[in-house]
């Protein structure tokens, strides 16, 4: 897409972790970025706020506070502002909540999806590229995770509603020939993070002297993946949008094209899993302290291990995040120590 005239994109969830850094690094390229934010009180609104204040210094950022589930909220963004490229990062987040709240995921997660799928059926962007989550491989237990791979046994409610996602956006793909891309985020950390993932709990914990809880008595990994590569993958995925059904030369080995739609999916992580023993030793050595270590067993609706097989991503942009650990969690702990100035 040639920046030689502006472009605008849609952000929904701009508040959020992702969407707040997806909008702000957009911004900086010279798009127009309009964000969607519902400022739920699923954790602290101050940081949303923070974050959306942020991203309002710039004069190509417009922002709208509503849920997207709400009847005609995205048709009407899509109406006024006409989306070159829409990016679908809001949701209702976490695998353990879903098990206490499985409502706010059914009404954020599918309905607020369907609401853009609709929109987008009336006003068709060039591309979109919608949120999925690792968590859908659920029980595999064949790695790295290929997008090939068969996903079908999701292991918590919030895993189910995203695959959902996927296979919602298929259909409308399929039916009304609007180009899809699918991205399934591999355990996600840095600055402006979420007060419910592990590092900024146990970042937070440390800090105070208290006691971290981990779980499966450490024997977990994960393929962390820093914001910015993130953020990274994603923009880089907008200039990838799947050929259209008509006269497609077909998908080249690996690829998760659709036989039938211009839909893909696409993983975004590292492809380096890390223990979460080594992940606490990164967070112990940018805070200089040791932390008390409280052993559990696995949570319900939890995976052991993820580990992504990033070649579509490197396939279909040429680049794979690269971040190490520690120097990410490093970046987090800064910024956290400057945030509450502790």
């Amino acid at each position: 897409m040639t920046q030689d005239q502006q472009h605008t994109a849609l952000v929904t969830g701009t508040a959020g972790f992702i969407g707040f850094h997806t909008a702000e690094r957009l911004l900086q390229e010279g798009w127009k970025v309009v964000g969607l934010d519902a400022m739920t009180d699923y954790y602290d609104v101050t940081l949303k706020e923070r974050r959306h204040a942020i991203l309002k210094q710039s004069g190509q950022f417009t922002a709208v506070e509503d849920r997207l589930e709400r009847d005609g909220v995205l048709m009407g963004l899509f109406a006024e502002h006409k989306p070159d490229v829409v990016i679908h990062l809001a949701a209702q987040a976490g695998v353990r909540y879903s098990i206490d709240a499985p409502r706010s995921y059914v009404e954020a997660n599918l309905v607020g999806t369907f609401e853009l799928l609709e929109a987008a059926r009336a006003f068709p962007p060039q591309h979109m590229l919608l949120a999925s989550t690792s968590s859908a491989y659920g029980a595999n237990t064949e790695m790295p995770y290929a997008e090939t791979h068969k996903a079908d046994s999701q292991m918590s409610f919030y895993a189910a509603t995203k695959k959902a996602n996927e296979v919602m956006a298929h259909s409308y793909a399929h039916l009304y020939h609007l180009p899809t891309t699918m991205f399934r985020f591999f355990t996600v950390y840095g600055p402006w993070g979420r007060p419910d993932m592990a590092l900024f709990k146990f970042t937070k914990a440390i800090l105070e002297g208290s006691a971290i809880d981990i779980y499966n008595h450490g024997d977990m990994s994960r393929d962390f993946t820093y914001i910015d590569d993130l953020v990274t993958g994603i923009v880089n995925l907008i200039e990838a949008a799947p050929e259209t059904a008509e006269g497609r030369e077909g998908a080249r080995d690996g690829d998760s094209l659709s036989p039938v739609a211009p839909w893909r999916v696409v993983n975004i992580g590292n492809g380096q899993p890390v223990q979460l023993m080594k992940f606490v030793e990164a967070i112990e050595a940018a805070l200089g302290q040791e932390a008390k270590k409280n052993f559990m067993d696995m949570q319900p609706g939890d995976v052991p291990a993820t580990w992504a097989d990033a070649r579509l991503l490197e396939q279909l942009t040429g680049t794979i995040p690269q971040t190490p650990v520690e120097e990410g969690v490093a970046k987090f702990v800064a910024w956290y120590r400057e945030y509450y100035a502790v």
